[in-house]
């Protein structure tokens, strides 16, 4: 075939053409010279009509997708009562597969995986045989703040109906596995009666608000956002007019830098205005999974009695702007990005709020993790005592002793973290270290080494569907492996180094955003076998070195070369760090031969 160019050439064209007699060409009638020739008519692309992105306010209503028919088939919210009257008084082969892999998880309910499946099981393809008849259940605790009474609810409801298992989460809430349908009626009726539910725990929807654990307590916060994390909640949660979102959405919302709010869809973070006092700066726009973004600060001040008023706009904004298209570009973060922050803000405040918000400053940066581990005095006087336990592995039957233990050191409030982390109040001095002491052989410490403290997790292939590798089970082992092999420099290491393990892109476990990352896939063992494995992240952090994790070209590690690969990057890192060098800084200039 001819290119386009070798078509336009005079010279093709004539060797193409046969020469016609002259008494069949036309002759072309004379023309003044001073006439100039006709200029070819230049030819314009036709425009491309864009594909409609389902956004509802700009009049696109009909579903693009299965996910968005299913909502306007039935709200799921409505789907409890299939629950409690059909499903669990006939059974899981009575579930609507509709409700089943869709509806059901506004309620906090996803099927788990099926037992014995590695990953290369993995895909929508086996869905049939890699969804077990058994639930994970998601209870919703909002900015991860209990009492006792609540606490040994959760412990009892794990024991006697979810085989022990109790995971602390990283967006502060707790997560069952092995629970059947036959008994969840009777699980959220357990819960509601001491003020917990399982109400939008997942699903498109308003999750769990992410909160300090130390709010209203903190020595170092600048507000006490409980007020409204309360409100939002009461008004907004379980209500249909916000329970059909593009996708998930995501809030944080603390008087200090404690709830990883870059990668939240809203985050509300506690700063003083130089005039106003005391308020909070609003960002959006920020998410992991295989496109992540981390928020945007819209430069706006919000007073803490308007953080519900506006937390609604920004929902509704993306309820109706938000892509419905294309679920992988259904996030909050898409719109901001296209957007940018000087229009979403304008249209928030022109089409939603009525009015301008007040411009702010921006909060100043921490340069580690506050993750609120060990002891710290709080505005009463008392303490708070943070526990850590590997990758946030506990049970039902640990909650329970540490529930005891708390009572008996005077607390009636226990919390939980984004970083998977348990925190017990109210501790007095002379309680201290009786509190710490009955805990630690429960496998919660509160003065943990560097690798208990940092290492995070999603659930991994253990119970889920999604993910190629092994990730919590795994880290059990991992923790005190890393502790053994690096005994030698554990003790001058004077900075954290995070480690996350997430068991598939969607980064439920946060990998981008760790020192030392790890995205579970399928790898090449060298032999021709395909075995766990993970794509390393380098150098990631929020705060003060806000980034995404370095990728090296082609480099991955094997599950079974996790602690090999750790201890030869930390080491790497102690000898040629320079003076007090965080790992973040030090990821960004080293060598790659040092990374591998």
């Amino acid at each position: 075939m001819t290119s386009s160019t070798d078509a336009n050439s005079s010279d093709s064209a004539s060797s193409a053409r046969p020469e016609r007699p002259a008494s069949e060409r036309r002759v072309r009638p004379d023309r003044p010279r001073s006439e100039a020739p006709v200029a070819p008519r230049e030819r314009t692309a036709r425009p491309v009509k864009r594909k409609s992105e389902g956004q509802w306010a700009l009049g696109y209503r009909e579903p693009l997708n299965a996910n968005e028919q299913s909502k306007k088939d039935d709200n799921p919210l409505n789907v409890r009562a299939r629950i409690e009257n059909i499903y669990s008084k006939q059974g899981f082969d009575s579930i609507d597969k509709s409700d089943l892999r869709g509806r059901m998880r506004w309620w906090g309910l996803y099927t788990q995986r099926e037992q014995g499946y590695d990953g290369t099981f993995t895909g929508d393809e086996n869905i049939d045989i890699l969804e077990a008849r058994y639930f994970m259940m998601r209870v919703r605790c909002d900015a991860g703040a209990l009492n006792l009474k609540q606490l040994r609810t959760i412990a009892a409801i794990s024991t006697e109906f979810g085989r022990d298992t109790a995971d602390l989460s990283d967006r502060e809430n707790i997560q069952y596995h092995w629970i059947e349908i036959e008994n969840v009626p009777e699980i959220w009726r357990r819960l509601e009666e001491v003020g917990l539910q399982t109400t939008e725990a997942c699903g498109d929807c308003p999750r769990v608000v992410l909160g300090s654990p130390l709010a209203g307590e903190s020595l170092d916060e600048i507000l006490d956002p409980t007020p409204a994390i309360d409100e939002i909640v009461k008004r907004y949660i379980g209500k249909k007019e916000y329970s059909n979102l593009p996708r998930k959405f995501k809030t944080a919302i603390s008087g200090q830098q404690d709830v990883v709010h870059e990668i939240n869809d809203v985050a509300f973070i506690g700063v003083e205005h130089p005039e106003h006092g005391p308020g909070l700066d609003l960002w959006v726009g920020g998410g992991l999974s295989t496109n992540p973004m981390l928020a945007q600060r819209l430069g706006a001040w919000v007073p803490l009695d308007e953080v519900p008023d506006v937390w609604e706009a920004v929902v509704s904004l993306f309820r109706d702007y938000g892509y419905r298209r294309l679920r992988t570009k259904a996030r909050l973060k898409f719109l901001v990005k296209d957007w940018g922050v000087e229009k979403f803000r304008e249209v928030l405040e022109n089409e939603y709020l009525k009015r301008k918000l007040i411009d702010g400053p921006a909060p100043e940066q921490p340069a580690r993790p506050i993750d609120h581990i060990g002891v710290q005095k709080l505005r009463n006087g008392l303490n708070a005592v943070g526990f850590s336990p590997i990758a946030g592995r506990v049970s039902g039957t640990i909650l329970t002793q540490a529930a005891d233990a708390a009572e008996r050191a005077g607390s009636d409030r226990i919390r939980f973290t984004p970083y998977q982390k348990f925190i017990v109040l109210d501790v007095p001095d002379d309680k201290v270290e009786q509190l710490i002491d009955e805990l630690r052989p429960l496998g919660l410490q509160a003065r943990p080494s560097h690798w208990r403290r940092n290492l995070l997790a999603c659930s991994g292939i253990e119970f889920c569907k999604l993910s190629f590798v092994e990730t919590r089970k795994r880290s059990q082992v991992l923790a005190p492996e890393l502790e053994l092999r690096l005994a030698d420099i554990n003790a001058d290491l004077d900075v954290p180094i995070t480690i996350n393990i997430n068991g598939c892109p969607n980064s439920c476990g946060r990998s981008q955003i760790a020192d030392i990352g790890f995205k579970g896939q399928l790898v090449d063992d060298g032999d021709g076998n395909q075995v766990e494995g993970f794509q390393v992240h380098l150098g990631g952090s929020l705060g003060l070195d806000s980034a995404f994790g370095r990728k090296l070209r082609q480099h991955k590690v094997t599950s079974d070369e996790l602690g090999d690969y750790i201890e030869r990057v930390v080491r790497n890192f102690t000898k040629n760090r320079d003076g007090e060098e965080r790992f973040a800084q030090w990821a960004v200039r080293a060598d790659e031969a040092d990374l591998r």
